[in-house]
């Protein structure tokens, strides 16, 4: 999926999420035609019911034929006419309805989809800074928020403005006078309106904070359910969301109570235009400047108008509302990854790695984790990486493939023959496929065996993926699934043992069939002897393949390390020994005690 063409419209974000219905011109301009079709026809409408009343005053209405009876062929005549017109804008306000709601569906679709693919785009430490609940709730309630906010812009905003500028002109051709009062009555409404826009803004901002609040606890609750049963925190955990739920609660009870003091004044003011036009058109009348008619006309014309100003007082909150979440969405859609893909393709043969002085803080805080890292791996080789927690291990591995930026110093992958080539200069797509790295959080997606394994190698055969369990140990687990390569492993392989996860994903790393392959504890729930031939298998395959294969494994045990070429001791950031095991366990204290030698 590529990122999809934002609108380059740069200002009010609301109004950015609508420039988005230019990417459905023909939609767009068919709707504002039929609403706009529908409201002069209702206005035609008033205006011919006014024709109808002042033929009734004329006389013209009824009238006695000849033989002395009843006349009602002008009542006939004017009840088809409102009927066909009723009918009329009838099916076209259908129509122009089902059409908003596609485009807003539509809307809706390219909203989400945009976020989920900068949410791919952005790096991890945009993520770690944020967490899963303000991406959940910037796809879902902010994105809803948006489309029901345009959506409603048709039927209010779009349609109460034609309505006011059709009735204004009816009004001002009766008589100036009668369109001025109702004139001034709405733009002072509008303008009470539009001060109390910025505060329901921002209590609308502090509704979404305490959402992402409510989200990102539910999920936590949800995907760390184990531990909570497992230490009894299942009355903390429902203590603190309802916390949060009351803070959202207390929120939304405070911007609704807002609304409810400010917005009435306004929408009252607006409504007195109603009375003068009453008034002014009476006084009209009875001096022969106004016929019944146009007077009835006009007070069906500023009744129209008042309810369509009194719904846009309404409207005020959802436009409130969602001109904060069309923010919460632009500050995501607007934010640039610090990790930026470079333009030339890796070099073709076996790859090697090398930190020259390397540093790196992962959240670009200046706080570095790693410090003037110097080391080379050759193509082929395997070199295991040991140290205690917290040393700066996972980051180590994150900077291969760019998923963490250095600060200082060149990483660089490639060889002797083939020259090496720093990381920031390579195309992102290309590095990650020949740079693979297995963290040890083993994630499967809710979806069959054969689907998680293919994302690696989506054109694998069934045999290419059973050679793969076979190669990562996991030929058992596929013998004990019910449905083979079909099984589901429900959410994150709730159904398999951490174990059976590891083994699996890392299958479906040697299906990426990648020239570096690092293992950041990805097989610390394995047993020692099925680790030993996990490695052992991966070792086979690197020798019988014709492009060896580059290893680095973190991990904490003895029988890892006595698997690999080389050994790096890491403490404190930075690389204080290596060597094979022999050596380090005849000379270096520290590694030893690492070990538990």
């Amino acid at each position: 999926m590529t990122q999809a063409r934002l609108p380059p419209l740069r200002g009010s974000p609301l109004l950015r999420c609508l420039a988005i219905y230019g990417e459905m011109p023909w939609r767009f301009t068919a709707t504002a035609l039929m609403l706009a079709g529908v409201n002069i026809a209702l206005v035609g409408q008033q205006v011919l019911v006014g024709h109808a009343v002042q033929e009734a005053q004329a006389g013209k209405l009824v009238t006695v034929e000849a033989a002395g009876g009843l006349d009602y062929g002008r009542v006939w005549f004017w009840i088809g006419i409102l009927l066909a017109l009723s009918l009329a804008r009838a099916v076209v306000q259908y129509g122009a309805g089902l059409l908003s709601l596609a485009i807003g569906q539509q809307l809706l679709t390219i909203l989400r989809e945009r976020i989920l693919v900068q949410v791919q785009r952005l790096d991890l430490a945009y993520h770690w800074r944020h967490g899963v609940g303000e991406m959940v709730t910037r796809m879902t309630r902010d994105a809803d928020k948006v489309r029901d906010a345009l959506i409603n812009f048709w039927r209010q905003i779009f349609e109460t403005g034609l309505i006011v500028l059709i009735s204004l002109g009816l009004l001002f051709f009766y008589s100036p006078w009668l369109a001025a009062v109702p004139l001034a009555l709405l733009l002072l409404g509008i303008a009470l309106l539009s001060a109390e826009a910025d505060a329901l803004v921002a209590l609308d901002r502090r509704i979404g904070d305490a959402y992402d609040a409510v989200t990102q606890d539910l999920s936590e609750g949800v995907n760390g359910v184990r531990v909570i049963k497992a230490f009894a925190l299942g009355d903390a955990r429902t203590r603190r969301f309802r916390h949060h739920v009351d803070v959202f609660r207390r929120e939304a009870r405070a911007a609704i109570v807002h609304a409810s003091r400010r917005v009435p004044l306004p929408q009252t003011i607006i409504a007195l235009g109603h009375a003068w036009v009453l008034g002014f058109g009476a006084w009209m009348v009875g001096r022969g400047e106004l016929t019944l008619g146009a007077l009835v006309a006009a007070l069906l014309v500023v009744n129209t108008l008042v309810l369509r100003i009194e719904g846009i007082g309404r409207l005020l909150q959802v436009i409130a509302d969602a001109r904060a979440s069309a923010a919460r969405i632009w500050e995501v859609l607007d934010a640039e990854p610090a990790i930026v893909s470079g333009g030339k393709v890796p070099p073709e043969g076996p790859l090697g790695f090398r930190l020259s002085h390397v540093s790196a803080s992962p959240l670009g805080d200046g706080a570095a984790v790693l410090h003037d890292i110097g080391l080379t791996v050759q193509p082929g080789e395997v070199v295991a990486l040991v140290g205690a927690t917290g040393s700066g291990k996972s980051i180590l591995t994150a900077l291969l493939p760019r998923l963490v930026d250095v600060d200082k110093g060149r990483l660089e992958i490639g060889s002797d023959a083939a020259g090496w080539h720093d990381v920031r200069d390579l195309n992102l797509s290309q590095l990650r496929r020949q740079v693979h790295v297995l963290p040890q959080e083993s994630f499967l997606f809710s979806d069959s065996l054969a689907a998680n394994l293919r994302l690696a190698a989506p054109d694998a055969s069934d045999a290419e993926l059973e050679r793969a369990l076979d190669m990562a140990a996991a030929g058992e687990v596929l013998a004990r699934l019910s449905d083979g390569l079909d099984t589901r492993m429900g959410d994150r392989g709730v159904t398999l043992s951490g174990g059976q996860r590891q083994r699996i994903c890392l299958a479906r790393a040697l299906l990426a069939d990648a020239d570096i392959l690092v293992l950041d504890d990805a097989t610390s729930a394995l047993d020692a002897a099925t680790e030993r031939r996990a490695i052992d298998n991966i070792r086979r395959l690197r020798r019988e393949s014709a492009r060896p294969l580059t290893m680095l494994i973190v991990s904490s045990r003895l029988s890892t390390t006595l698997a690999a070429d080389r050994v790096l001791v890491l403490s404190a950031g930075q690389i204080v020994a290596e060597g094979t095991h022999a050596t380090l366990a005849a000379t270096n204290p520290a590694y030893r005690a690492l070990m538990g030698i």
